[in-house]
């Protein structure tokens, strides 16, 4: 079901494109999270885990950027990581003002034992489209996602902000 809204053209599209991709995003992730709240883990939590598992140390601001959240929002998820021994804060020699995030060996063994089930789940949940369908939505996805991230970067629109009528 999309919108049932009944203006412009342009508008319903795009509410009609937002509702199905929000709907998505739900029904995956509540079908995908289940690892990963059965280990007594947040999305994020995991998603810092494996960030760093698959990338190596870094700073909070990289782990804020590489997950789409302010570093503010982010420090709680690191705070709570590093509590469960999880995550460690290293002070980099060179600069003591800048620490990098590492994970423990706790941690480690943790995400390592953690994201292959995810993995297999998210596989399997995917075969509802063929590896074609896979890979042009994840080139859709992509278009959409820097697009977006391009017009905030250049104040074409910030967040929750109109555009620009071409009346203005």
């Amino acid at each position: 079901m999309g919108t049932h809204f009944e203006g412009p053209e342009v508008q319903r599209i795009a509410l009609d494109l937002f509702i199905k991709l929000a709907r998505a995003s739900e029904s995956f992730s509540g079908r995908v999270d289940v690892p990963i709240l059965e280990a007594g883990l947040t999305p994020t939590q995991f998603g810092v885990l494996e960030t760093l598992m698959h990338l190596g140390p870094l700073s909070p601001s990289q782990l804020a950027a590489k997950h789409l959240k302010s570093r503010n929002n982010l420090s709680v998820v690191i705070e709570n990581l590093d509590r469960d021994g999880l995550i460690e804060r290293v002070r980099c020699p060179k600069d003591r003002r800048v620490q990098y995030i590492h994970l423990t060996q706790k941690g480690r063994a943790r995400i390592e034992e953690l994201f292959p089930r995810f993995a297999r789940i998210v596989a399997q949940e995917a075969t509802v489209l063929t590896a074609e369908e896979q890979r042009e939505l994840c080139r859709l996805l992509k278009i959409l996602g820097t697009g977006v991230a391009q017009q905030t970067q250049i104040g074409a629109t910030g967040p929750g902000q109109e555009p620009n009528s071409p009346d203005d």
